[in-house]
């Protein structure tokens, strides 16, 4: 079974995994990426059964006939927050000041794909809002995903060091914190939504798959993660 999903939702596939195995006996192959990313692979081909990406997206390939129509689920909505390394000091970012205070202090600022990915894309615009997209263009350390980004500022030896990606990316990973959602005027929530793919060549088990990702099998791991539902 392909399943082809935004970063975000990697937890919620990787915790319904044993079940769905189980109870099939088929393999889930996962690839977590960029949205975007992963909107183009299935556009161009790639094998895929059950998709998981912004709600837009999906209704865009319902439209263009790669997701069944009626098939779409929301798996919940997803904030996009601030991060640091744990065990480091959390800096206040609730207001705009403070949120500019943070990212101009940090030495290295890690987030996802500014093209492609959802987290990276809204996170480049709150930089440009705050005058800082190109003062701060060689602190950016940017990653093709925000679990990616998230799990390198964990390992990274630099000091003072702070992120922006979804909140279940950082809740999920080890050895980062989060600091807190956005401030309220740059505030992102994205309905993370699944969608059948038309070429799926097991129905009736990609249909198990989505009842388990948007139903009671996935709900504490979606809670656990920051979805809201």
């Amino acid at each position: 079974m392909h399943v082809l999903s935004g970063g975000a939702a990697a937890a919620v596939v990787q915790g319904v995994q044993a079940q769905f195995e189980q109870a099939t006996g088929s393999r889930i192959d996962g690839t977590f990426s960029a949205v975007g990313m992963m909107r183009d692979k299935l556009v161009g081909g790639a094998p895929c059964d059950v998709v998981i990406l912004t709600k837009p997206l999906i209704e865009q390939l319902i439209a263009s006939g790669h997701v069944v129509p009626g098939s779409a689920r929301s798996l919940g909505l997803v904030k996009t927050g601030v991060a640091v390394r744990s065990g480091t000091p959390h800096p206040p970012v609730g207001t705009r000041a403070e949120l500019h205070a943070a990212m101009s202090t940090a030495e290295g600022i890690y987030f996802p794909d500014p093209d492609k990915a959802t987290a990276g894309i809204h996170f480049m615009n709150v930089l440009k809002s705050l005058g800082l997209d190109e003062s701060l263009r060689s602190k950016f350390r940017i990653f093709p995903n925000g679990a990616t980004a998230m799990g390198a500022m964990a390992l990274s030896n630099e000091s003072s060091l702070i992120g922006c990606t979804q909140i279940t990316e950082i809740n999920y990973t080890q050895g980062v914190d989060l600091v807190a959602v956005l401030p309220a005027e740059f505030e992102l929530n994205t309905n993370y939504t699944l969608g059948i793919c038309t070429h799926t060549q097991n129905l009736q088990q990609a249909q198990l798959l989505a009842n388990l990702l948007s139903g009671p099998a996935s709900e504490a791991v979606r809670r656990q993660g920051g979805f809201e539902f």
